[in-house]
């Protein structure tokens, strides 16, 4: 990833302003590696604003049920992430991965540490996650909740632990501002959390340790900012973090001063990083996530301190959660777009809490739910808490009045069918190629689509998978043909530099767009990711959507006929028996199984993929770090000139049957 060839390729994508401040950090880098400045504390110091008592009194059941049973997990020292248990989490060892055996080095100058070799520190996401400190917000949610001190306890024990294992630049810990950000957002709601737990004064604002290490963290977040090609979710966090603990833990001179000027570029980046229509310019659904999460968790800290907090970052919170709103299905999943790695800003709930219902439920609580929104569920901790200590946010911008079809700046449209079995919803693609220069957590999918019917998979995005490490899987999660859409020539439509570097970007448009009421639903895209020099090449695809459901898909290319791949790959709950051109579907639903047929190009030669590795082919992520086997249909041929357009046709059978599917 770091060769002599990445390096230029990455800087080409810089311009000016960025190179120079790339060279200030640099210099900085070095400079502090004999002396880092770490800033003097006051001898009064406040604590964050309290929740009032009753916060957590009208928690459904099943949400504390949720919560005990993830802090019992941890207490036990069980804990996942990525799809890897870890079971010493009792005590952990901060810098080891579980995944690889490897531990990075604990005591070397964090700028020396090389983070990206996963031969030489690890999986270095498998060290970073822990040491958010999460799973201490939840086991201090878990606190505020029953009143148990082992929780408390626990809490203590480990932050004691980090704390003295990871002095300031020391270690693995200090080189990436979001993990930074995100640490001291968690050490907030900790100590909030913590509030009636007697050690917790002796725990934070009395121990020299805790101030030295807010100090240290938030200074680091001065000095190395993101910049650039780099300002997307990264620099959101790292603001997010310099906001909520300048807020809560005003212990230093500089406190207020580090407030306000990254409340300012918090308003600055948070309007950068997101479309008018609300959509994260990322076009990655779980960084949506994690924006607002974060954006949330900043506002509300700053606002229940008494700091300004502009109208503007209201506006656009607002409007990301109408977009959210917008976008989910029936069981309120968004996209499954771009790249994912399951990031979160702040948690406080059970893993058994869906985070997208949570995510509208604190939206509702502060904004208000349009008419039109689908129903987010009860409340949660997390809403509960962000709830109870929101002032009354009036935000003054309009609101979509009905459901958006087409959010037309992030070129997303959502298309949807009622059916006796369940919404048939249909997300068409012909948006711009990820955000700033280098694009980095775009996938090579303009014009792809997902369908699902009733939540489930049909024609699924496969996801992500992973990031560092696995080179050949994140080429494949990444790739055109890793999407439903089609490849052409046997390359991707943008092209890669690296596994976070594209370095030629598709130009996708929307060309056409009619839902009438009651009637069939018409989508036009296309992108000129293979255009030569002549303009043929373009891929332009047609969507169309019955009131029945019934879906039809034609492909078409200008020019000369060209050697391509249509692929469609179906989500793990699907079985497939494929003969010819003609695949039949089955999947389980609600004790039945539910029945589909897929009718695909005859022109093109059809195969069956399933769990394949060389090249890899067949796959479905679920998470960040976790893959499972699932059918990838495969069209080989060729379309264009005189081989005119592909059309694929897509039907539901909203009868079911107790019977088995196909295998």
């Amino acid at each position: 990833m770091t060769g002599p060839g990445w390096y230029l390729r990455r800087l080409s994508r810089m311009g000016p302003a960025e190179i120079a401040g790339r060279a200030v950090t640099a210099v900085r880098s070095r400079r502090f590696r004999t002396s880092f400045p770490v800033p003097a504390p006051l001898t009064t110091r406040a604590v964050p604003a309290p929740l009032p008592p009753g916060t957590f009194d009208g928690l459904p059941p099943d949400v504390v049920a949720a919560l005990l049973a993830t802090a019992g997990e941890l207490m036990a020292g069980r804990a996942e992430y990525f799809g890897v248990v870890r079971d010493d989490m009792e005590l952990p060892d901060w810098t080891f991965d579980p995944k690889t055996g490897r531990r990075a080095p604990a005591d070397a100058y964090a700028f020396d540490v090389p983070y990206r070799d996963e031969d030489a520190v690890g999986d270095i996401k498998q060290i970073w996650e822990p040491s958010r400190h999460q799973h201490l917000t939840v086991l201090a949610a878990a606190y505020a909740v029953t009143g148990d001190d082992r929780y408390a306890h626990r809490v203590a024990d480990h932050l004691k632990s980090w704390w003295a294992a990871n002095p300031p630049l020391r270690g693995p810990h200090w080189l990436s501002g979001i993990e930074l950000g995100i640490r001291l957002l968690s050490w907030v709601w900790v100590r909030r959390l913590l509030a009636g737990w007697d050690g917790a004064a002796a725990l934070f604002e009395q121990n020299p340790v805790a101030v030295e290490q807010v100090g240290a963290h938030q200074r680091w977040l001065t000095a190395f900012p993101s910049r650039g090609s780099s300002a997307n979710n990264h620099v959101i966090a790292e603001l997010a973090g310099q906001v909520a603990a300048s807020a809560a833990f005003p212990w230093f001179a500089e406190s207020r001063g580090w407030g306000a000027d990254a409340m300012r570029a918090l308003d600055h980046h948070l309007t950068a990083n997101t479309f008018g229509s609300g959509l994260n310019r990322e076009l990655a659904s779980e960084y949506h996530g994690l924006v607002l999460e974060l954006g949330l968790a900043a506002a509300v800290e700053a606002d229940a301190a008494g700091a300004d907090v502009p109208p503007a970052v209201w506006e656009t919170l607002r409007r990301m959660t109408d977009a959210l709103a917008a976008i989910v299905d029936t069981r309120l999943r968004p996209p499954r777009q771009g790249d994912a790695d399951d990031g979160h800003g702040l948690v406080l709930d059970g893993t058994a809490v869906d985070r997208w219902g949570s995510l509208l439920a604190t939206g509702a609580a502060l904004f208000g739910a349009c008419d039109w929104w689908p129903a987010a569920g009860g409340t949660d901790v997390r809403t509960a808490a962000l709830a109870a200590l929101a002032r009354p946010v009036v935000v003054s911008g309009t609101r979509p009045w009905s459901r958006p079809v087409q959010l037309a700046d992030a070129g997303m449209t959502v298309l949807r069918a009622a059916s006796p079995g369940g919404e048939v919803w249909v997300r068409c693609d012909a948006g711009p190629h990820g955000f700033l220069a280098i694009a980095a957590h775009a996938h090579a999918d303009a014009l792809s689509v997902e369908v699902r019917h009733d939540g489930v998979d049909v024609l699924a995005d496969p996801g992500t998978y992973c990031y560092h490490g696995e080179p050949a899987w994140r080429r494949y999660f990444r790739s055109t043909a890793g999407h439903n859409t089609l490849e052409l020539h046997g390359r991707d439509q943008s092209r890669s530099g690296g596994p976070f570097l594209w370095v030629r970007h598709a130009r996708s448009r929307l060309v056409e767009l009619d839902t009438p009421v009651g009637g069939t639903a018409r989508w036009v895209g296309e992108h000129d990711g293979y255009r030569d020099r002549a303009g043929n090449g373009v891929h332009r695809r047609t969507v169309e959507l019955g009131a029945d459901g019934a879906l039809r898909i034609v492909d078409e290319v200008t020019g000369p006929a060209a050697d391509c791949r249509l692929a469609f790959h179906l989500g793990p709950q699907i079985d497939v028996d494929l003969v010819g051109d003609v695949a039949m579907l089955s999947w389980p639903a609600g004790g039945a199984t539910r029945h589909g047929r897929l009718d695909l190009p005859g022109s093109l030669t059809w195969t069956r993929h399933r769990g394949g590795t060389a090249p890899p082919a067949g796959w479905y992520s679920e998470g960040f770090g976790r893959k499972q086997p699932s059918v990838t249909l495969i069209g080989s041929g060729r379309c264009g000139g005189a081989a005119g357009p592909l059309r694929t046709t897509l039907v539901v059978d909203t009868t079911s049957s107790t019977g088995s599917g196909p295998g």
